[in-house]
């Protein structure tokens, strides 16, 4: 039988505060850096696509584009209003009118395909969350479990903690869901 490598790994070195191990900053450090790079890897998947509404999306969603419409618009009505000016576009400005409704349409588009991106991260995100959860909470059963083999070994009153033995038990998602569900069931008849 295989001896399984514990996955905690202890470091033998110093830290500059005596003690041996990393600091709760380097260890943040680490964490952050390993999703950047789950999320530089999402945003290598992209496509051509999507990189690109995404680039019209976030200059739509700033003030330079308030400000190039600002002076499209302004110019737009000023030329075709100063007497004396030949006008291609009298008002009530009917082309200005198509040309913004063409834009409309086009940003809406970009900006449903920049927020389908989104969604897929997010929904990985999530995803991933799950597991994680899922994995926590496994690995805080079993240590539930093993505190509780310990206590009893060593005799330990625990009947103040009633909740311990219940706690040490596998959690079931399925159920857990079918209780979200009576619960929301409950409320809209209620």
């Amino acid at each position: 039988m295989s001896k399984r490598p514990s996955p905690v790994k202890a470091s033998t070195t110093t830290n500059g505060n005596g003690r041996n191990g990393l600091t709760v900053e380097e260890l943040t450090q680490q964490n952050v850096t390993k999703v950047a790079k789950l999320e530089a890897a999402a945003k290598q998947h992209r496509t051509a696509t999507d990189c690109v509404a995404e680039a019209i999306a976030n200059f739509c969603g700033s003030m330079r584009f308030v400000w190039v419409h600002v002076v499209w618009f302004g110019g737009w009505i000023l030329v075709n209003s100063i007497p004396g000016l030949p006008h291609f576009d009298q008002f009530p400005f009917t082309f200005l009118t198509l040309v913004v409704s063409l834009e409309a349409i086009f940003l809406s588009t970009f900006i449903l395909i920049s927020q389908n991106l989104e969604t897929r991260l997010t929904d990985r995100r999530s995803h991933l969350d799950l597991q994680l959860n899922m994995l926590s909470e496994q690995e805080n059963t079993k240590m539930i479990a093993i505190l509780l083999a310990i206590a009893k070994k060593v005799d330990a009153d625990l009947s103040h903690e009633p909740d311990l033995e219940a706690l040490s038990e596998d959690t079931m998602p399925e159920r857990l869901v079918e209780q979200i569900e009576a619960r929301e069931a409950e409320q809209s008849r209620g």
